[in-house]
């Protein structure tokens, strides 16, 4: 009964419970967005013509074709990982950003550290977020992959466990983990970026507010979405790539052709070579809508969670003492 009051009065506690918060509010906010960034990333079909829907149209289309559901398909996965996995991610941030500046234990830590703790944190993140981007891109994609059989009834769709029990099954740990090293290569760099601009921008936008956190709701929410912006664009054309090796399998023992791509660098030119450059930023512009909109609830619901349990704790304290 006493550890939730005590676990929460630690630093570590309070700045884990606030990361998860952060976290399901992000999901949430940012899921249709997402969604339509997977869709518009995948290749064309050959029926095409190489003709693209706009985002614009795509969203209607999958309204109409697949109903509002479609835009939320395989959230349970994220919503349910995202917690811990942001959680995890808030919290290792703190820890790597303020060993490497041990000798400032009452400051905030550089913005070197910032950086460095930021890229720490994105490498080791990806050991969680790999398996859980593959499937959840494999259910984002599951209308489009099983269009051609008929035998699959409108409606009818598998959930994130049918899913992820089935890759591990036919494709093993392997192919539970594919696209690991290119998760790693995009996400390392793109925390880094993410946690300095986010410091960066709130400190600019309100001096002083690193040490007195007394910045305005605005300020969280312009800063977070800013963070969010720009470690997209800095890695988009990595989550291009990314996005379409997760969503190929190769069942062990098949009969089935081998993958498109070999791997990150096979499609990177398969890609460029019959699509253009251009391919690699193909839905950007629905990445960074999303990207603003999400960490801005994520970096917004963090900070006030974090400054609510902090009071929390200081009143638990006053009335002990």
């Amino acid at each position: 009964m006493e550890f939730w009051p005590e676990f929460l009065a630690s630093s570590w506690g309070r700045e884990f419970v606030a990361g998860g918060l952060g976290g399901m509010a992000g999901v949430v906010a940012g899921y249709p967005f997402d969604t339509l960034r997977i869709r518009i990333q995948q290749p064309t079909g050959p029926a095409a013509d190489g003709c693209r829907a706009s985002a614009t149209a795509l969203f209607r289309s999958i309204l109409r074709s697949e109903g509002p559901a479609a835009f939320y398909r395989g959230m349970a996965a994220p919503l349910a990982s995202v917690a811990f996995q942001n959680a995890m991610v808030f919290q290792v941030y703190a820890v790597l950003s303020r060993a490497c500046d041990l000798d400032k234990k009452n400051e905030p830590p550089s913005y070197k550290s910032v950086a460095l703790g930021g890229f720490g944190t994105g490498a080791l993140q990806s050991f969680l977020l790999s398996p859980v981007e593959l499937v959840k891109i494999r259910l984002q994609l599951q209308t489009l992959n099983h269009h051609h059989h008929h035998h699959r009834r409108r409606g009818e769709s598998e959930g994130p466990l049918t899913i992820a029990k089935r890759i591990l099954q036919t494709e093993g740990l392997h192919g539970i983990y594919r696209g690991f090293s290119i998760t790693i290569l995009r996400d390392a760099p793109a925390h880094a970026v993410y946690f300095w601009t986010y410091e960066y921008g709130r400190e600019h936008m309100h001096p002083g507010c690193r040490k007195r956190a007394d910045e305005s709701f605005g300020t969280m929410l312009i800063a977070g979405g800013l963070a969010g912006v720009a470690s997209w664009v800095c890695c988009y054309p990595l989550d291009v790539v990314k996005s379409r090796l997760q969503a190929q399998s190769q069942p062990r023992g098949s009969d089935l052709p081998p993958p498109r791509y070999k791997g990150i660098i096979d499609c990177f030119q398969k890609s460029v070579r019959e699509e253009g450059y251009s391919v690699l930023w193909r839905g950007l512009g629905t990445a960074i809508t999303r990207a603003f909109v999400v960490n801005g609830a994520i970096f917004s619901a963090y900070e006030l969670a974090l400054r609510f349990l902090v009071n929390g704790s200081q009143r638990i304290s006053l009335e002990k003492s």
